[in-house]
């Protein structure tokens, strides 16, 4: 594993007498038309990450509303997210072999199309059970999407300053997209339907399958279909159960028994996936792919960063709105700050510094900055101000998280053979959706333990309330401020579960992440050595 710094980039010609010859006016006009041609590819592949990404929390503060709608019991609603998130985690490694082998183009679109029909159906449900299949189809369908359109991104933009460019747009998405779909799910609940949150889905695909169709180019060739079935079943199979046990542990606890099951049988089938995969002709996950420091570091940073900022949209979402009073279009519209910032620092700054600074040189300072954030965000208090307490720390966030994802991106895909980009790019979205996963679960545990904790020490006992009826009107305002404030305190003791994971993440990517910057280099040579 080379330990020298590494520069990545495009192969184009270094020095002026390499150069190809002048382009005639006829060529010059072609090179136009494929500069639009590709920069409109990049509106489509940003269409798909929205579709993607939106759909993870779009349909959280519709919940409610559908679980009236459609008399899902309390101990069922889960699945609205966990039949999509389980589709999704699981079976993306298989998508990204699925987009290697059929091609990119044509997964896009049949990813597409198959996306849209599953919102369409599930707009269009009559019971839960519907609503929890056509989640599920959604996942699968997304699982196929999201490499394609990551590695059409890869293999389409390979100038350094349009690659910084494409991929500081494609990180302002991923990360800014969740937070978005909070506030598309509260427009949409407070002026239409709950069921618009699917039928969003259609027209955005529409669109989608209209620009992949008459713009997309895949010049890559497909390959031979070689099948790694024991590959498929115990690195599938082991993520399913893997993220189906962060769930269980979620909802039913740590100990329980089915969690305890579903995480032995992820790290048996796991561990069997990994030796297998080094043993076959043709790996599910070829071993090179994950073995590459920058490409290593770039998966555990993004799972790390996922483990906090899931933890963010989570505990802020339950804090604006059980403990603040929010409506469900007033907490989306106060993830706004975090998310126009966001937006501003991938696009307007990362994206100029890619080409000029090793990608480590942002997304240190930017888990940094993140981690200040979240060290802000422990401030909450019961009666804070949302304009003191949480916007400054949206705005640290939006710094950090845009500093981050642009380069994470940009490495994770730097230097992969055409016939692996797909593949590369699925381990990366399985990274950030297994990061999810564990900061859901943890976080929540977290944040329980330490609220029950604080009632244990702080809370006047029930049984207060019933001396008499004057004892309980004089001490029921102060036990419910008791109860807010324990769940405060189990939010910002969560945060900082947060913020340690965030500084974690700046360790190993200054560590492992030695990429130099993107400049007139080879990205195919800098990257392919571990």
């Amino acid at each position: 594993m080379s330990e020298t710094s590494e520069t990545f980039d495009p192969a184009i010609p270094r020095a002026a007498e390499d150069a190809p010859p002048a382009a005639s006016p006829g060529e010059g006009d072609e090179a136009a038309a494929a500069d639009a041609r590709r920069w409109l590819t990049l509106v489509v592949i940003g269409l798909c990450q929205l579709m993607i990404v939106l759909d993870i929390t779009v349909v959280t503060i519709a919940l409610p509303s559908a679980q009236i709608d459609l008399h899902i019991a309390p101990a069922d609603k889960q699945w609205v997210m966990t039949a999509y998130t389980l589709a999704f985690g699981g079976l993306l490694l298989l998508g990204g072999k699925i987009v290697d082998f059929v091609g990119r183009k044509n997964t896009l679109i049949i990813g597409l199309i198959g996306f849209a029909g599953a919102s369409a159906l599930g707009g269009a449900a009559i019971s839960g059970g519907m609503l929890f299949g056509a989640r599920a189809v959604q996942g699968c369908f997304a699982a196929i999407l999201a490499p394609a359109a990551l590695s059409l991104l890869t293999t389409t933009f390979t100038d350094p300053d349009e690659r910084a460019k494409a991929f500081g747009v494609f990180g302002a998405i991923a990360g800014a997209g969740s937070a978005i779909g909070l506030i598309l799910g509260g427009v949409i609940t407070n002026y239409l339907t709950w069921r618009w949150t699917m039928y969003i889905n259609v027209i955005i695909a529409v669109i989608a399958v209209t620009g992949a169709v008459l713009f997309v180019v895949d010049r890559a060739p497909r390959r031979s279909v070689r099948v790694d079935y024991l590959g498929t079943v115990l690195g599938c199979g082991g993520l399913l159960a893997l993220v189906y046990g962060f769930t269980k542990a979620a909802s039913d606890g740590w100990g329980n028994t089915t969690t305890l099951v579903l995480f032995a049988v992820s790290v048996v089938a796991l561990v069997l996936f990994g030796f297998v995969q080094g043993r076959v002709s043709a790996p599910l996950l070829p071993p090179h792919i994950v073995i590459n420091r920058n490409r290593a570091g770039s998966f555990i940073l993004m799972a790390l960063a996922a483990v906090s900022m899931f933890g963010v949209f989570l505990f802020l979402t339950y804090y604006l709105q059980g403990i603040k009073g929010y409506s469900a279009l007033r907490t989306g519209f106060a993830f706004l700050p975090m998310s126009a910032t966001l937006i501003v620092t991938s696009v307007g700054i990362a994206a100029r510094l890619l080409t000029k600074l090793p990608p480590r040189a942002l997304l240190v300072p930017g888990m940094l900055l993140a981690a200040g954030g979240m060290a802000w965000m422990t401030r909450i208090s019961v009666g804070g101000s949302y304009a003191t307490e949480v916007l400054p720390a949206e705005i640290l966030l939006g710094l950090g998280f845009g500093l981050t994802f642009m380069p994470v991106f940009s490495v994770a895909t730097a230097g992969v053979a055409p016939q692996d980009a797909g593949v590369t790019s699925a381990t990366l979205n399985t990274s950030q959706q297994v990061g999810g996963s564990i900061g859901t679960a943890l976080l929540n545990t977290i944040a329980v333990s330490a609220s029950a904790a604080y009632i244990t020490a702080h809370h006047l006992p029930p049984a207060a309330l019933a001396l008499n009826p004057a004892t309980a009107k004089t001490l029921k305002p102060l036990v419910l401020f008791a109860e807010a404030q324990a769940q405060v305190h189990g939010y910002t003791v969560a945060t900082w579960a947060a913020f340690g994971a965030l500084l974690l993440a700046a360790v190993i990517g200054g560590v492992l992440i030695n990429a130099g910057p993107m400049s007139q280099g080879s990205i195919e040579g800098a990257m392919g050595g571990a």
